[in-house]
């Protein structure tokens, strides 16, 4: 192909879009959207993004842009802490409490279920008033009902405190993958986002770490929520100290906030109604990404200590070392996406997971355990970093807050019960341990069949999915409606619609690029 060769339109509809989408990862030049002086649009073919050297791509950010990603990346790490400070002591929960594993993994299924309602008021106030004191607000409370959790004698109190846990931890996600990353150049954001994403895997490091140290004793949990809190309300206190986001309020700056809340609700239903297919596609992807997540690392310590029969300090280690490797692979594969493309990076990653399933389950070692257990998650995370900033290009660029958070967190709640079947389903299914000859539960051929399925759905979804990569952000921001007399686009007046759902091109012309 020539370059700058016309290009077919992006398709409209399910069917069209899905054809156009599954000739286009075979295709190595990028489908660009190429807007003129003029406002009119036609697509074109061009070469994608060439491979930089990322220290260089990291040079871009400003001291600024490197604050605003800190805290992202800080507040993404807190939730993850607090999430798995739950997870990693199943078994220690189910001894305090005196009840099975299958019902402590009930409080991750509540939490899960309850964190969408949250992802939807957190991100949509943070579209409408900025992405600080909702997050603020957000932090400090998820900070205190760690310490409720604490408290909580009986296991039906310790059920209702995490419920709650789930409605602000929703909140967390959309907020701070907006504040890290809407700031990055267009070109550095695979890298960033990949760095990102990682702050999940950093808050499970931590949290196994933190498991490690205080030994096996089962009231040894609370010793590690306590450290939960301190972290969360730490982070929503160092919140405190820096700006509001620059991208926000330049948008805001560019036109005049609305009069009342009745102009952004407004602009949320035209969203829904003209992007609601875009809405299904990611809640359905979202849904089998937290499936992969969740069914590969959640249960992963249980299995190594009771099918496998480590110590709590042989799991606690080989843990530490299996999301060592999510933060190397998600950081790696996150940066070749914006050179290959985010599809074919998740579908490589996604591929590549299935493939190492029987390396992953079948060791009984500790040293093998956490080798393929770093290779798997290297993969299954790996996946996983190109999610943030894949996300936030297919977002109506006006609600980058709400509309990953909400479509993650939604994934998230049909997932919810993910830990909970394989603990049931392993409690009820016996294997003969490999080393002690005794019948233990099932739980690595439970999480390999699962995965196996969810390995298998990511792949074909991401096939026939759109793709938006360098897809711009700026000047666009919900509930506002510009004044023409304040603001030229491309040299002329911006129509009434351009902050609901149009990124607002300033002084000069530039290009939104878009793969489908």
């Amino acid at each position: 192909m020539m370059a700058n060769e016309p290009a077919d339109p992006i398709a409209k509809g399910v069917i069209a879009t899905a054809k156009q989408s599954w000739k286009d990862l075979f295709i190595w030049k990028q489908r660009v959207v190429v807007r003129n002086e003029y406002g009119e649009e036609h697509c074109e073919w061009q070469d994608p993004d060439p491979l930089q050297n990322p220290f260089k791509l990291m040079g871009q950010l400003s001291l600024k842009d490197w604050v605003f990603f800190f805290v992202g990346f800080a507040a993404w790490t807190a939730d993850a802490f607090d999430f798995h400070a739950l997870s990693i002591q199943t078994v220690k929960l189910a001894d305090y409490y005196n009840t099975s594993k299958t019902n402590v993994s009930t409080a991750i299924t509540l939490t899960l279920l309850l964190r969408s309602a949250g992802a939807a008021i957190f991100g949509l106030a943070g579209d409408k008033w900025g992405r600080k004191w909702p997050m603020v607000f957000n932090m400090i409370i998820l900070g205190l009902l760690q310490i409720a959790t604490i408290y909580s004698t009986k296991f039906e109190q310790f059920l209702a405190v995490r419920s709650l846990f789930g409605l602000f931890m929703g909140g967390v996600y959309g907020n701070a993958i907006a504040m890290a990353l809407e700031h990055c150049p267009a070109n550095a954001r695979g890298l960033m986002s990949g760095i990102l994403q990682q702050g999940y895997s950093f808050g499970y490091v931590i949290a196994a770490c933190a498991n490690l140290a205080v030994g096996g004793e089962t009231d040894t949990w609370k010793t590690i929520f306590w450290a939960g809190a301190g972290i969360s309300i730490g982070v929503g206190v160092l919140r405190v100290f820096f700006p509001e986001s620059k991208q926000f309020l330049e948008a805001k700056a560019a036109g005049k906030k609305s009069a009342s809340a009745s102009e952004f609700w407004m602009d949320v239903q035209k969203m829904l109604k003209q992007e609601w297919k875009m809405c299904i596609y990611c809640i359905i992807l979202m849904t089998w990404f937290n499936y992969f997540s969740h069914t590969s690392q959640d249960s992963y310590t249980t299995f190594m200590r009771v099918q496998k029969e480590l110590s709590n300090s042989g799991a606690s280690r080989a843990s530490i070392l299996m999301k060592t490797g999510a933060c190397v692979g998600g950081t790696i594969i996150g940066y070749a996406s914006q050179f290959v493309g985010r599809r074919r990076a998740i579908i490589f990653a996604a591929f590549m997971a299935g493939v190492l399933i029987p390396a992953w389950i079948l060791p009984t070692e500790e040293g093998s355990l956490s080798a393929t257990g770093f290779f798997m998650q290297f993969m299954v995370q790996g996946a996983w970093g190109v999610i943030p900033i894949h996300l936030n290009e297919l977002s109506p660029p006006a609600f980058r807050s709400s509309f990953p958070g909400i479509t993650y967190q939604l994934g998230n709640m049909v997932s919810s019960p993910s830990s909970q079947i394989v603990n049931a389903i392993a409690e009820k299914t016996l294997v003969t341990a490999r080393g002690s000859g005794d019948q233990v539960e099932a739980y690595g051929p439970v999480m390999a069949v699962a995965t196996a399925i969810i390995a298998t759905g990511i792949v074909i979804t991401t096939m026939f999915g759109p793709e938006r990569r360098g897809r711009l952000f700026e000047h666009a921001v919900a509930g506002i409606h510009l004044d023409a007399e304040k603001v030229i686009v491309d040299g002329k007046q911006p129509d009434e619609e351009m902050g609901m759902g149009k990124e607002i091109e300033m002084k000069e012309p530039k290009r939104e690029e878009s793969r489908t």
